[in-house]
């Protein structure tokens, strides 16, 4: 049975994520409210999700598609790479569900008011309300400050720059506070090719 990759971007709009987009062959959708971020308890990005005939075969972990950022994260992407083609060519993965679901986690209590607050705030600033938005951006940033879906996808929308100082100082917060994330981590080994 062929797979299908589909990548999904938190960003406001197709416009936000056209310019990462060229050459990509397969579908990117956008999902500005954040919803399917909220249903697989996904707090970083970028997160892989293997699914297989409707069943999660390998829930939420640290991947990447390029080593763009391998040097600020160090995470290759090779061994990400690895293991999707693994599971892609065998339906094997490195860990059971059972076991990683422990891992990833519910999102708390906190996590997901954040989201509604996030939720809540990007509408705001569609409707013109900045001050309204501003409010419920902060409060969403208090309830998870380490979540990045909240945290960093609020930067762009505030015109701050998710690359620039505030994320330099929300990246290092997080790194103290643990590098607190709903998943697994990155593959730190190849699989063997089949």
């Amino acid at each position: 049975m062929p797979h299908t990759v589909v990548a999904v971007a938190i960003d406001e709009s197709s416009d936000d994520v056209r310019p990462f987009v060229d050459g990509i062959t397969f579908p990117v959708l956008v999902d500005r409210e954040h919803t399917l971020a909220e249903r697989y308890a996904i707090s970083n990005v970028p997160t892989v999700v293997l699914i297989d005939r409707g069943r999660i075969a390998k829930p939420n972990w640290v991947a990447f598609g390029t080593d763009t950022f391998a040097d600020f994260t160090g995470v290759a992407s090779g061994p990400q790479l690895d293991a999707v083609r693994h599971w892609a060519r065998t339906g094997e993965v490195d860990v059971q569900v059972e076991d990683a679901a422990a891992v990833v986690g519910d999102l708390s209590d906190d996590e997901l008011a954040a989201r509604l607050h996030f939720r809540i705030a990007a509408h705001l600033r569609r409707t013109g309300d900045e001050d309204g938005a501003a409010r419920n951006f902060a409060e969403a940033v208090r309830l998870a400050p380490h979540d990045w879906t909240v945290r960093r996808a609020a930067m762009p929308l505030q015109g701050v720059s998710p690359f620039g100082e505030a994320f330099m100082e929300m990246a290092a917060e997080w790194e103290a506070a643990g590098r607190p994330y709903h998943g697994l981590a990155a593959e730190q080994r190849v699989t063997p090719e089949d």
